[in-house]
């Protein structure tokens, strides 16, 4: 039966693989005709190109057959035992074979690691830091290049530099999960320290910077202090209060975007209806208004003005409703505020605003469960109205 399925399919390779008697790694690959029988040709036909690191790496990675043929250039290895151990311990911390197979497409020359002085202490430091087995598969799913930097001279001085500037184990974790690539950085004092002085000296509470750095890093870490205190400026001058916890807000947003993008964004606004002031109105009352892209606003004010019949002042004083999900929100909930009007349950122009706004779990409760009893069919219709927008 299976040969029939080959020969039936031939673009299918289903590989049942055993590199050794402790372990087995299953991967169902689909590729398409053309680049997996060149890739293929490829391979046997360049014999020079380490034809075993690739069978290996299809087989026992999951790796597509060109993608193979291109690490193997820079991972060679033409005995299983080495690649077979680096496995076997992402299997034993927690890692799926989902998750191995993309951080070997990411970093394939952790194949050729020491597990044992190379890997595991990395895992380990992780784990004496509080990090659960979850943490740590996607810590180092997202930054693989942790388990190529030395433990003592990178990853332990970035982790207490860290905790110095946060003052807790917790903020610490949660930042590192934020964004894991932020341990990979060298002279820290340099990206971050002269960033976080520039918001010292304009009056903002240490708190703030905190708690900023907690929830955007990135701010810190991937802006040059030139332009990070030309956007201190410019948040000033729009009328932010340095004291308030907005002010860095405002700051993420324009970090986020080059000014000829903030300019194309107005433009977007411009057409909508949307004066200067009520642009910068906006952007005081919730800074992510500008953080959508060109697309989504003029897809957002359609969807207001043209099916809703909105003015764009409505949604000028409601800024936050520019950061909602269209699809996954915003048109639902409004299909759901459409049946509740046709069975006048409820009336025109109440509660719409507030019903947007809220979480799903209280939208749940305050508006479907409500009026279960007078339209038993309301959850089942939303819920199938969200379905559509997946």
């Amino acid at each position: 039966m299976f040969n029939f399925i080959f020969k039936s399919f031939p673009y299918l390779r289903c590989v049942v693989v055993s590199t050794s008697p402790t372990h087995k790694l299953h991967f169902l690959q689909h590729y398409p005709l053309s680049s997996s029988s060149s890739a293929l040709k490829s391979v046997s036909s360049t014999p020079n190109l380490h034809s075993f690191t690739v069978d290996y790496l299809i087989k026992s990675c999951g790796f597509p057959p060109e993608k193979a043929l291109s690490a193997s250039k820079y991972t060679n290895f033409e005995t299983p035992d080495k690649p077979d151990s680096v496995l076997t311990l992402f299997r034993n911390h927690g890692f799926t074979d989902t998750q191995i197979s993309v951080l070997i497409r990411k970093l394939p020359r952790l194949l050729l690691s020491d597990p044992e002085n190379t890997l595991l202490p990395k895992i380990e430091f992780f784990h004496s830091k509080g990090f659960s087995t979850q943490d740590i598969t996607k810590i180092v799913s997202a930054a693989p290049g942790v388990l190529r930097r030395s433990l003592e001279n990178q990853i332990i001085p970035a982790y207490n530099f860290f905790k110095a500037l946060l003052k807790t184990e917790e903020k610490t974790k949660l930042v590192i999960k934020r964004f894991a690539r932020i341990l990979l950085y060298d002279d820290l004092h340099i990206y971050v320290i002269p960033n976080i002085e520039a918001l010292r000296e304009i009056g903002v509470p240490e708190s703030n910077i905190v708690g900023l750095f907690t929830m955007q890093p990135r701010a810190f870490i991937m802006t040059n202090t030139d332009r990070f205190k030309e956007i201190v400026e410019e948040v000033k001058k729009m009328g932010f209060n340095p004291t308030k916890m907005m002010f860095g807000a405002a700051i993420h947003a324009l970090r986020a975007m080059s000014k000829s993008t903030w300019e194309k964004k107005v433009e977007v606004f411009k057409k909508w209806g949307f004066s200067e002031d009520d642009i910068l109105v906006a952007f005081r009352k919730h800074p992510r208004f500008m953080e959508a892209s060109e697309d989504k606003i003029i897809g957002l004010m359609d969807f207001f003005v043209n099916r809703m019949g909105w003015e764009s002042s409505i949604v000028a004083r409601r800024a936050k409703l520019v950061s909602l999900c269209l699809e996954r929100r915003i048109i639902p909930r409004c299909f759901f505020y459409q049946i509740l009007l046709s069975k006048g349950l409820i009336k025109k122009g109440l509660g719409l605003i507030q019903m947007l706004d809220s979480t799903e779990s209280y939208f749940l409760k305050k508006y479907v469960k409500k009026y279960e009893e007078e339209a038993p069919e309301l959850l089942k219709l939303y819920q199938d109205r969200l379905n559509l927008s997946k």
